[in-house]
């Protein structure tokens, strides 16, 4: 099993949607409610290009099963060197090694386009993936508590940080 890395295509869209809307509906990976459309996604995703920021996809025989990203972390000027990064695989790839080479590459990218940090954005429960992060050298830099709402409970966003210089 080859795990081969690739910038995002307009037909990649679909499948990332599907993927997407699996961690909406079951978990709390993303805060948010409804699921999305590819035409939403596509416009999310062109946004984020044009504005000079990757998106990637892995794939296994030529099947899309994770991807990721990376883009502004705030939208002040002075923040223009650090970005906040997503990364999601597809349920049924978990733990095939999938997510660590999607986030190894938008690190290499980072570090290539000269930026200083790494955030990422996480929910307290969700406790696999603030050990992956820890794994890659992010550190715990605070919590955020009750900074979201979803399943009818309160939620904390756990902020991981990496400094790439």
């Amino acid at each position: 099993m080859e795990i081969k890395i690739r910038p995002y295509q307009i037909s990649d869209a679909e499948t990332i949607v599907g993927i997407l809307n699996y961690y909406i509906l079951n978990s709390t990976a993303l805060y948010d409610y409804e699921v999305r459309t590819t035409e939403q996604q596509q416009a999310i995703f062109d946004d984020k290009i044009k504005k000079g920021f990757p998106v990637i996809v892995a794939t296994i025989n030529d099947t899309v099963v994770g991807f990721g990203y990376y883009s502004e972390f705030r939208f002040r000027e002075a923040y223009k060197f650090t970005v906040e990064h997503s990364v999601y695989v597809a349920p049924d790839e978990n733990g095939k090694g999938v997510g660590k080479i999607v986030l190894q590459n938008l690190i290499d990218l980072a570090k290539k386009q000269k930026l200083h940090t790494m955030v990422g954005v996480i929910d307290a429960e969700n406790e696999n993936s603030i050990r992956f992060h820890e794994q890659f050298g992010f550190e715990n830099v605070g919590t955020i508590k009750e900074s979201g709402f979803k399943f009818d409970r309160w939620l904390h966003s756990v902020i991981m940080q990496l400094m790439l210089e």
